[in-house]
């Protein structure tokens, strides 16, 4: 069963138009890989514990009730030191910006970015509001009750 929702997308100045939009790799993949578009075409080399803000050269419309999540490749985690800091990221539906790719390399040597690099992946979802209200009674009990930060054990 296909489903699907539009999402606007806007080709900014600085785009390469050698680049397709962003792409689901395979039938079934969840999210759809991010490519970077420097303005001059150049890579960028990030030093360990740098951090950088990478242009996608993009915008977006996205739908009311929904957001897209930036999410790291796992394919650039495993090979690479480079990670997607703020994961998920979250792009909300308001949002008519340039998309940007925040990408710190945690790792003890130099990694080059090139330009058109899959940098990270986007996923589509939907968003639901929360009411929240002020309660003076008891919580519900549940087994695990207030442990938290590891209390669950290893693996």
């Amino acid at each position: 069963m296909e489903r699907s929702v539009v999402v606007k997308v806007k080709k900014l100045s600085h785009f390469d138009s050698s680049f397709c939009l962003p792409a689901y790799e395979s039938l079934q993949a969840a999210g759809a890989d991010l490519r970077v578009s420097f303005p001059d075409k150049e890579s960028l080399t990030l030093a360990p514990g740098e951090k950088a803000l990478l242009p996608t050269g993009l915008s977006l419309e996205i739908p009311e009730g929904y957001e897209v999540q930036v999410r790291p490749r796992s394919g650039l985690s495993f090979k690479t030191s480079l990670m997607v800091l703020n994961s998920p990221g979250t792009i909300d539906s308001d949002y008519r910006g340039e998309l940007k790719v925040i990408l710190g390399n945690l790792g003890t040597n130099e990694e080059v970015i090139a330009h058109g690099e899959r940098v990270a992946q986007i996923v589509l979802a939907p968003v639901w509001r929360a009411e929240f209200k002020v309660w003076d009674g008891e919580l519900s009990q549940t087994e695990r009750g207030t442990r938290g930060f590891g209390s669950t054990g290893h693996l």
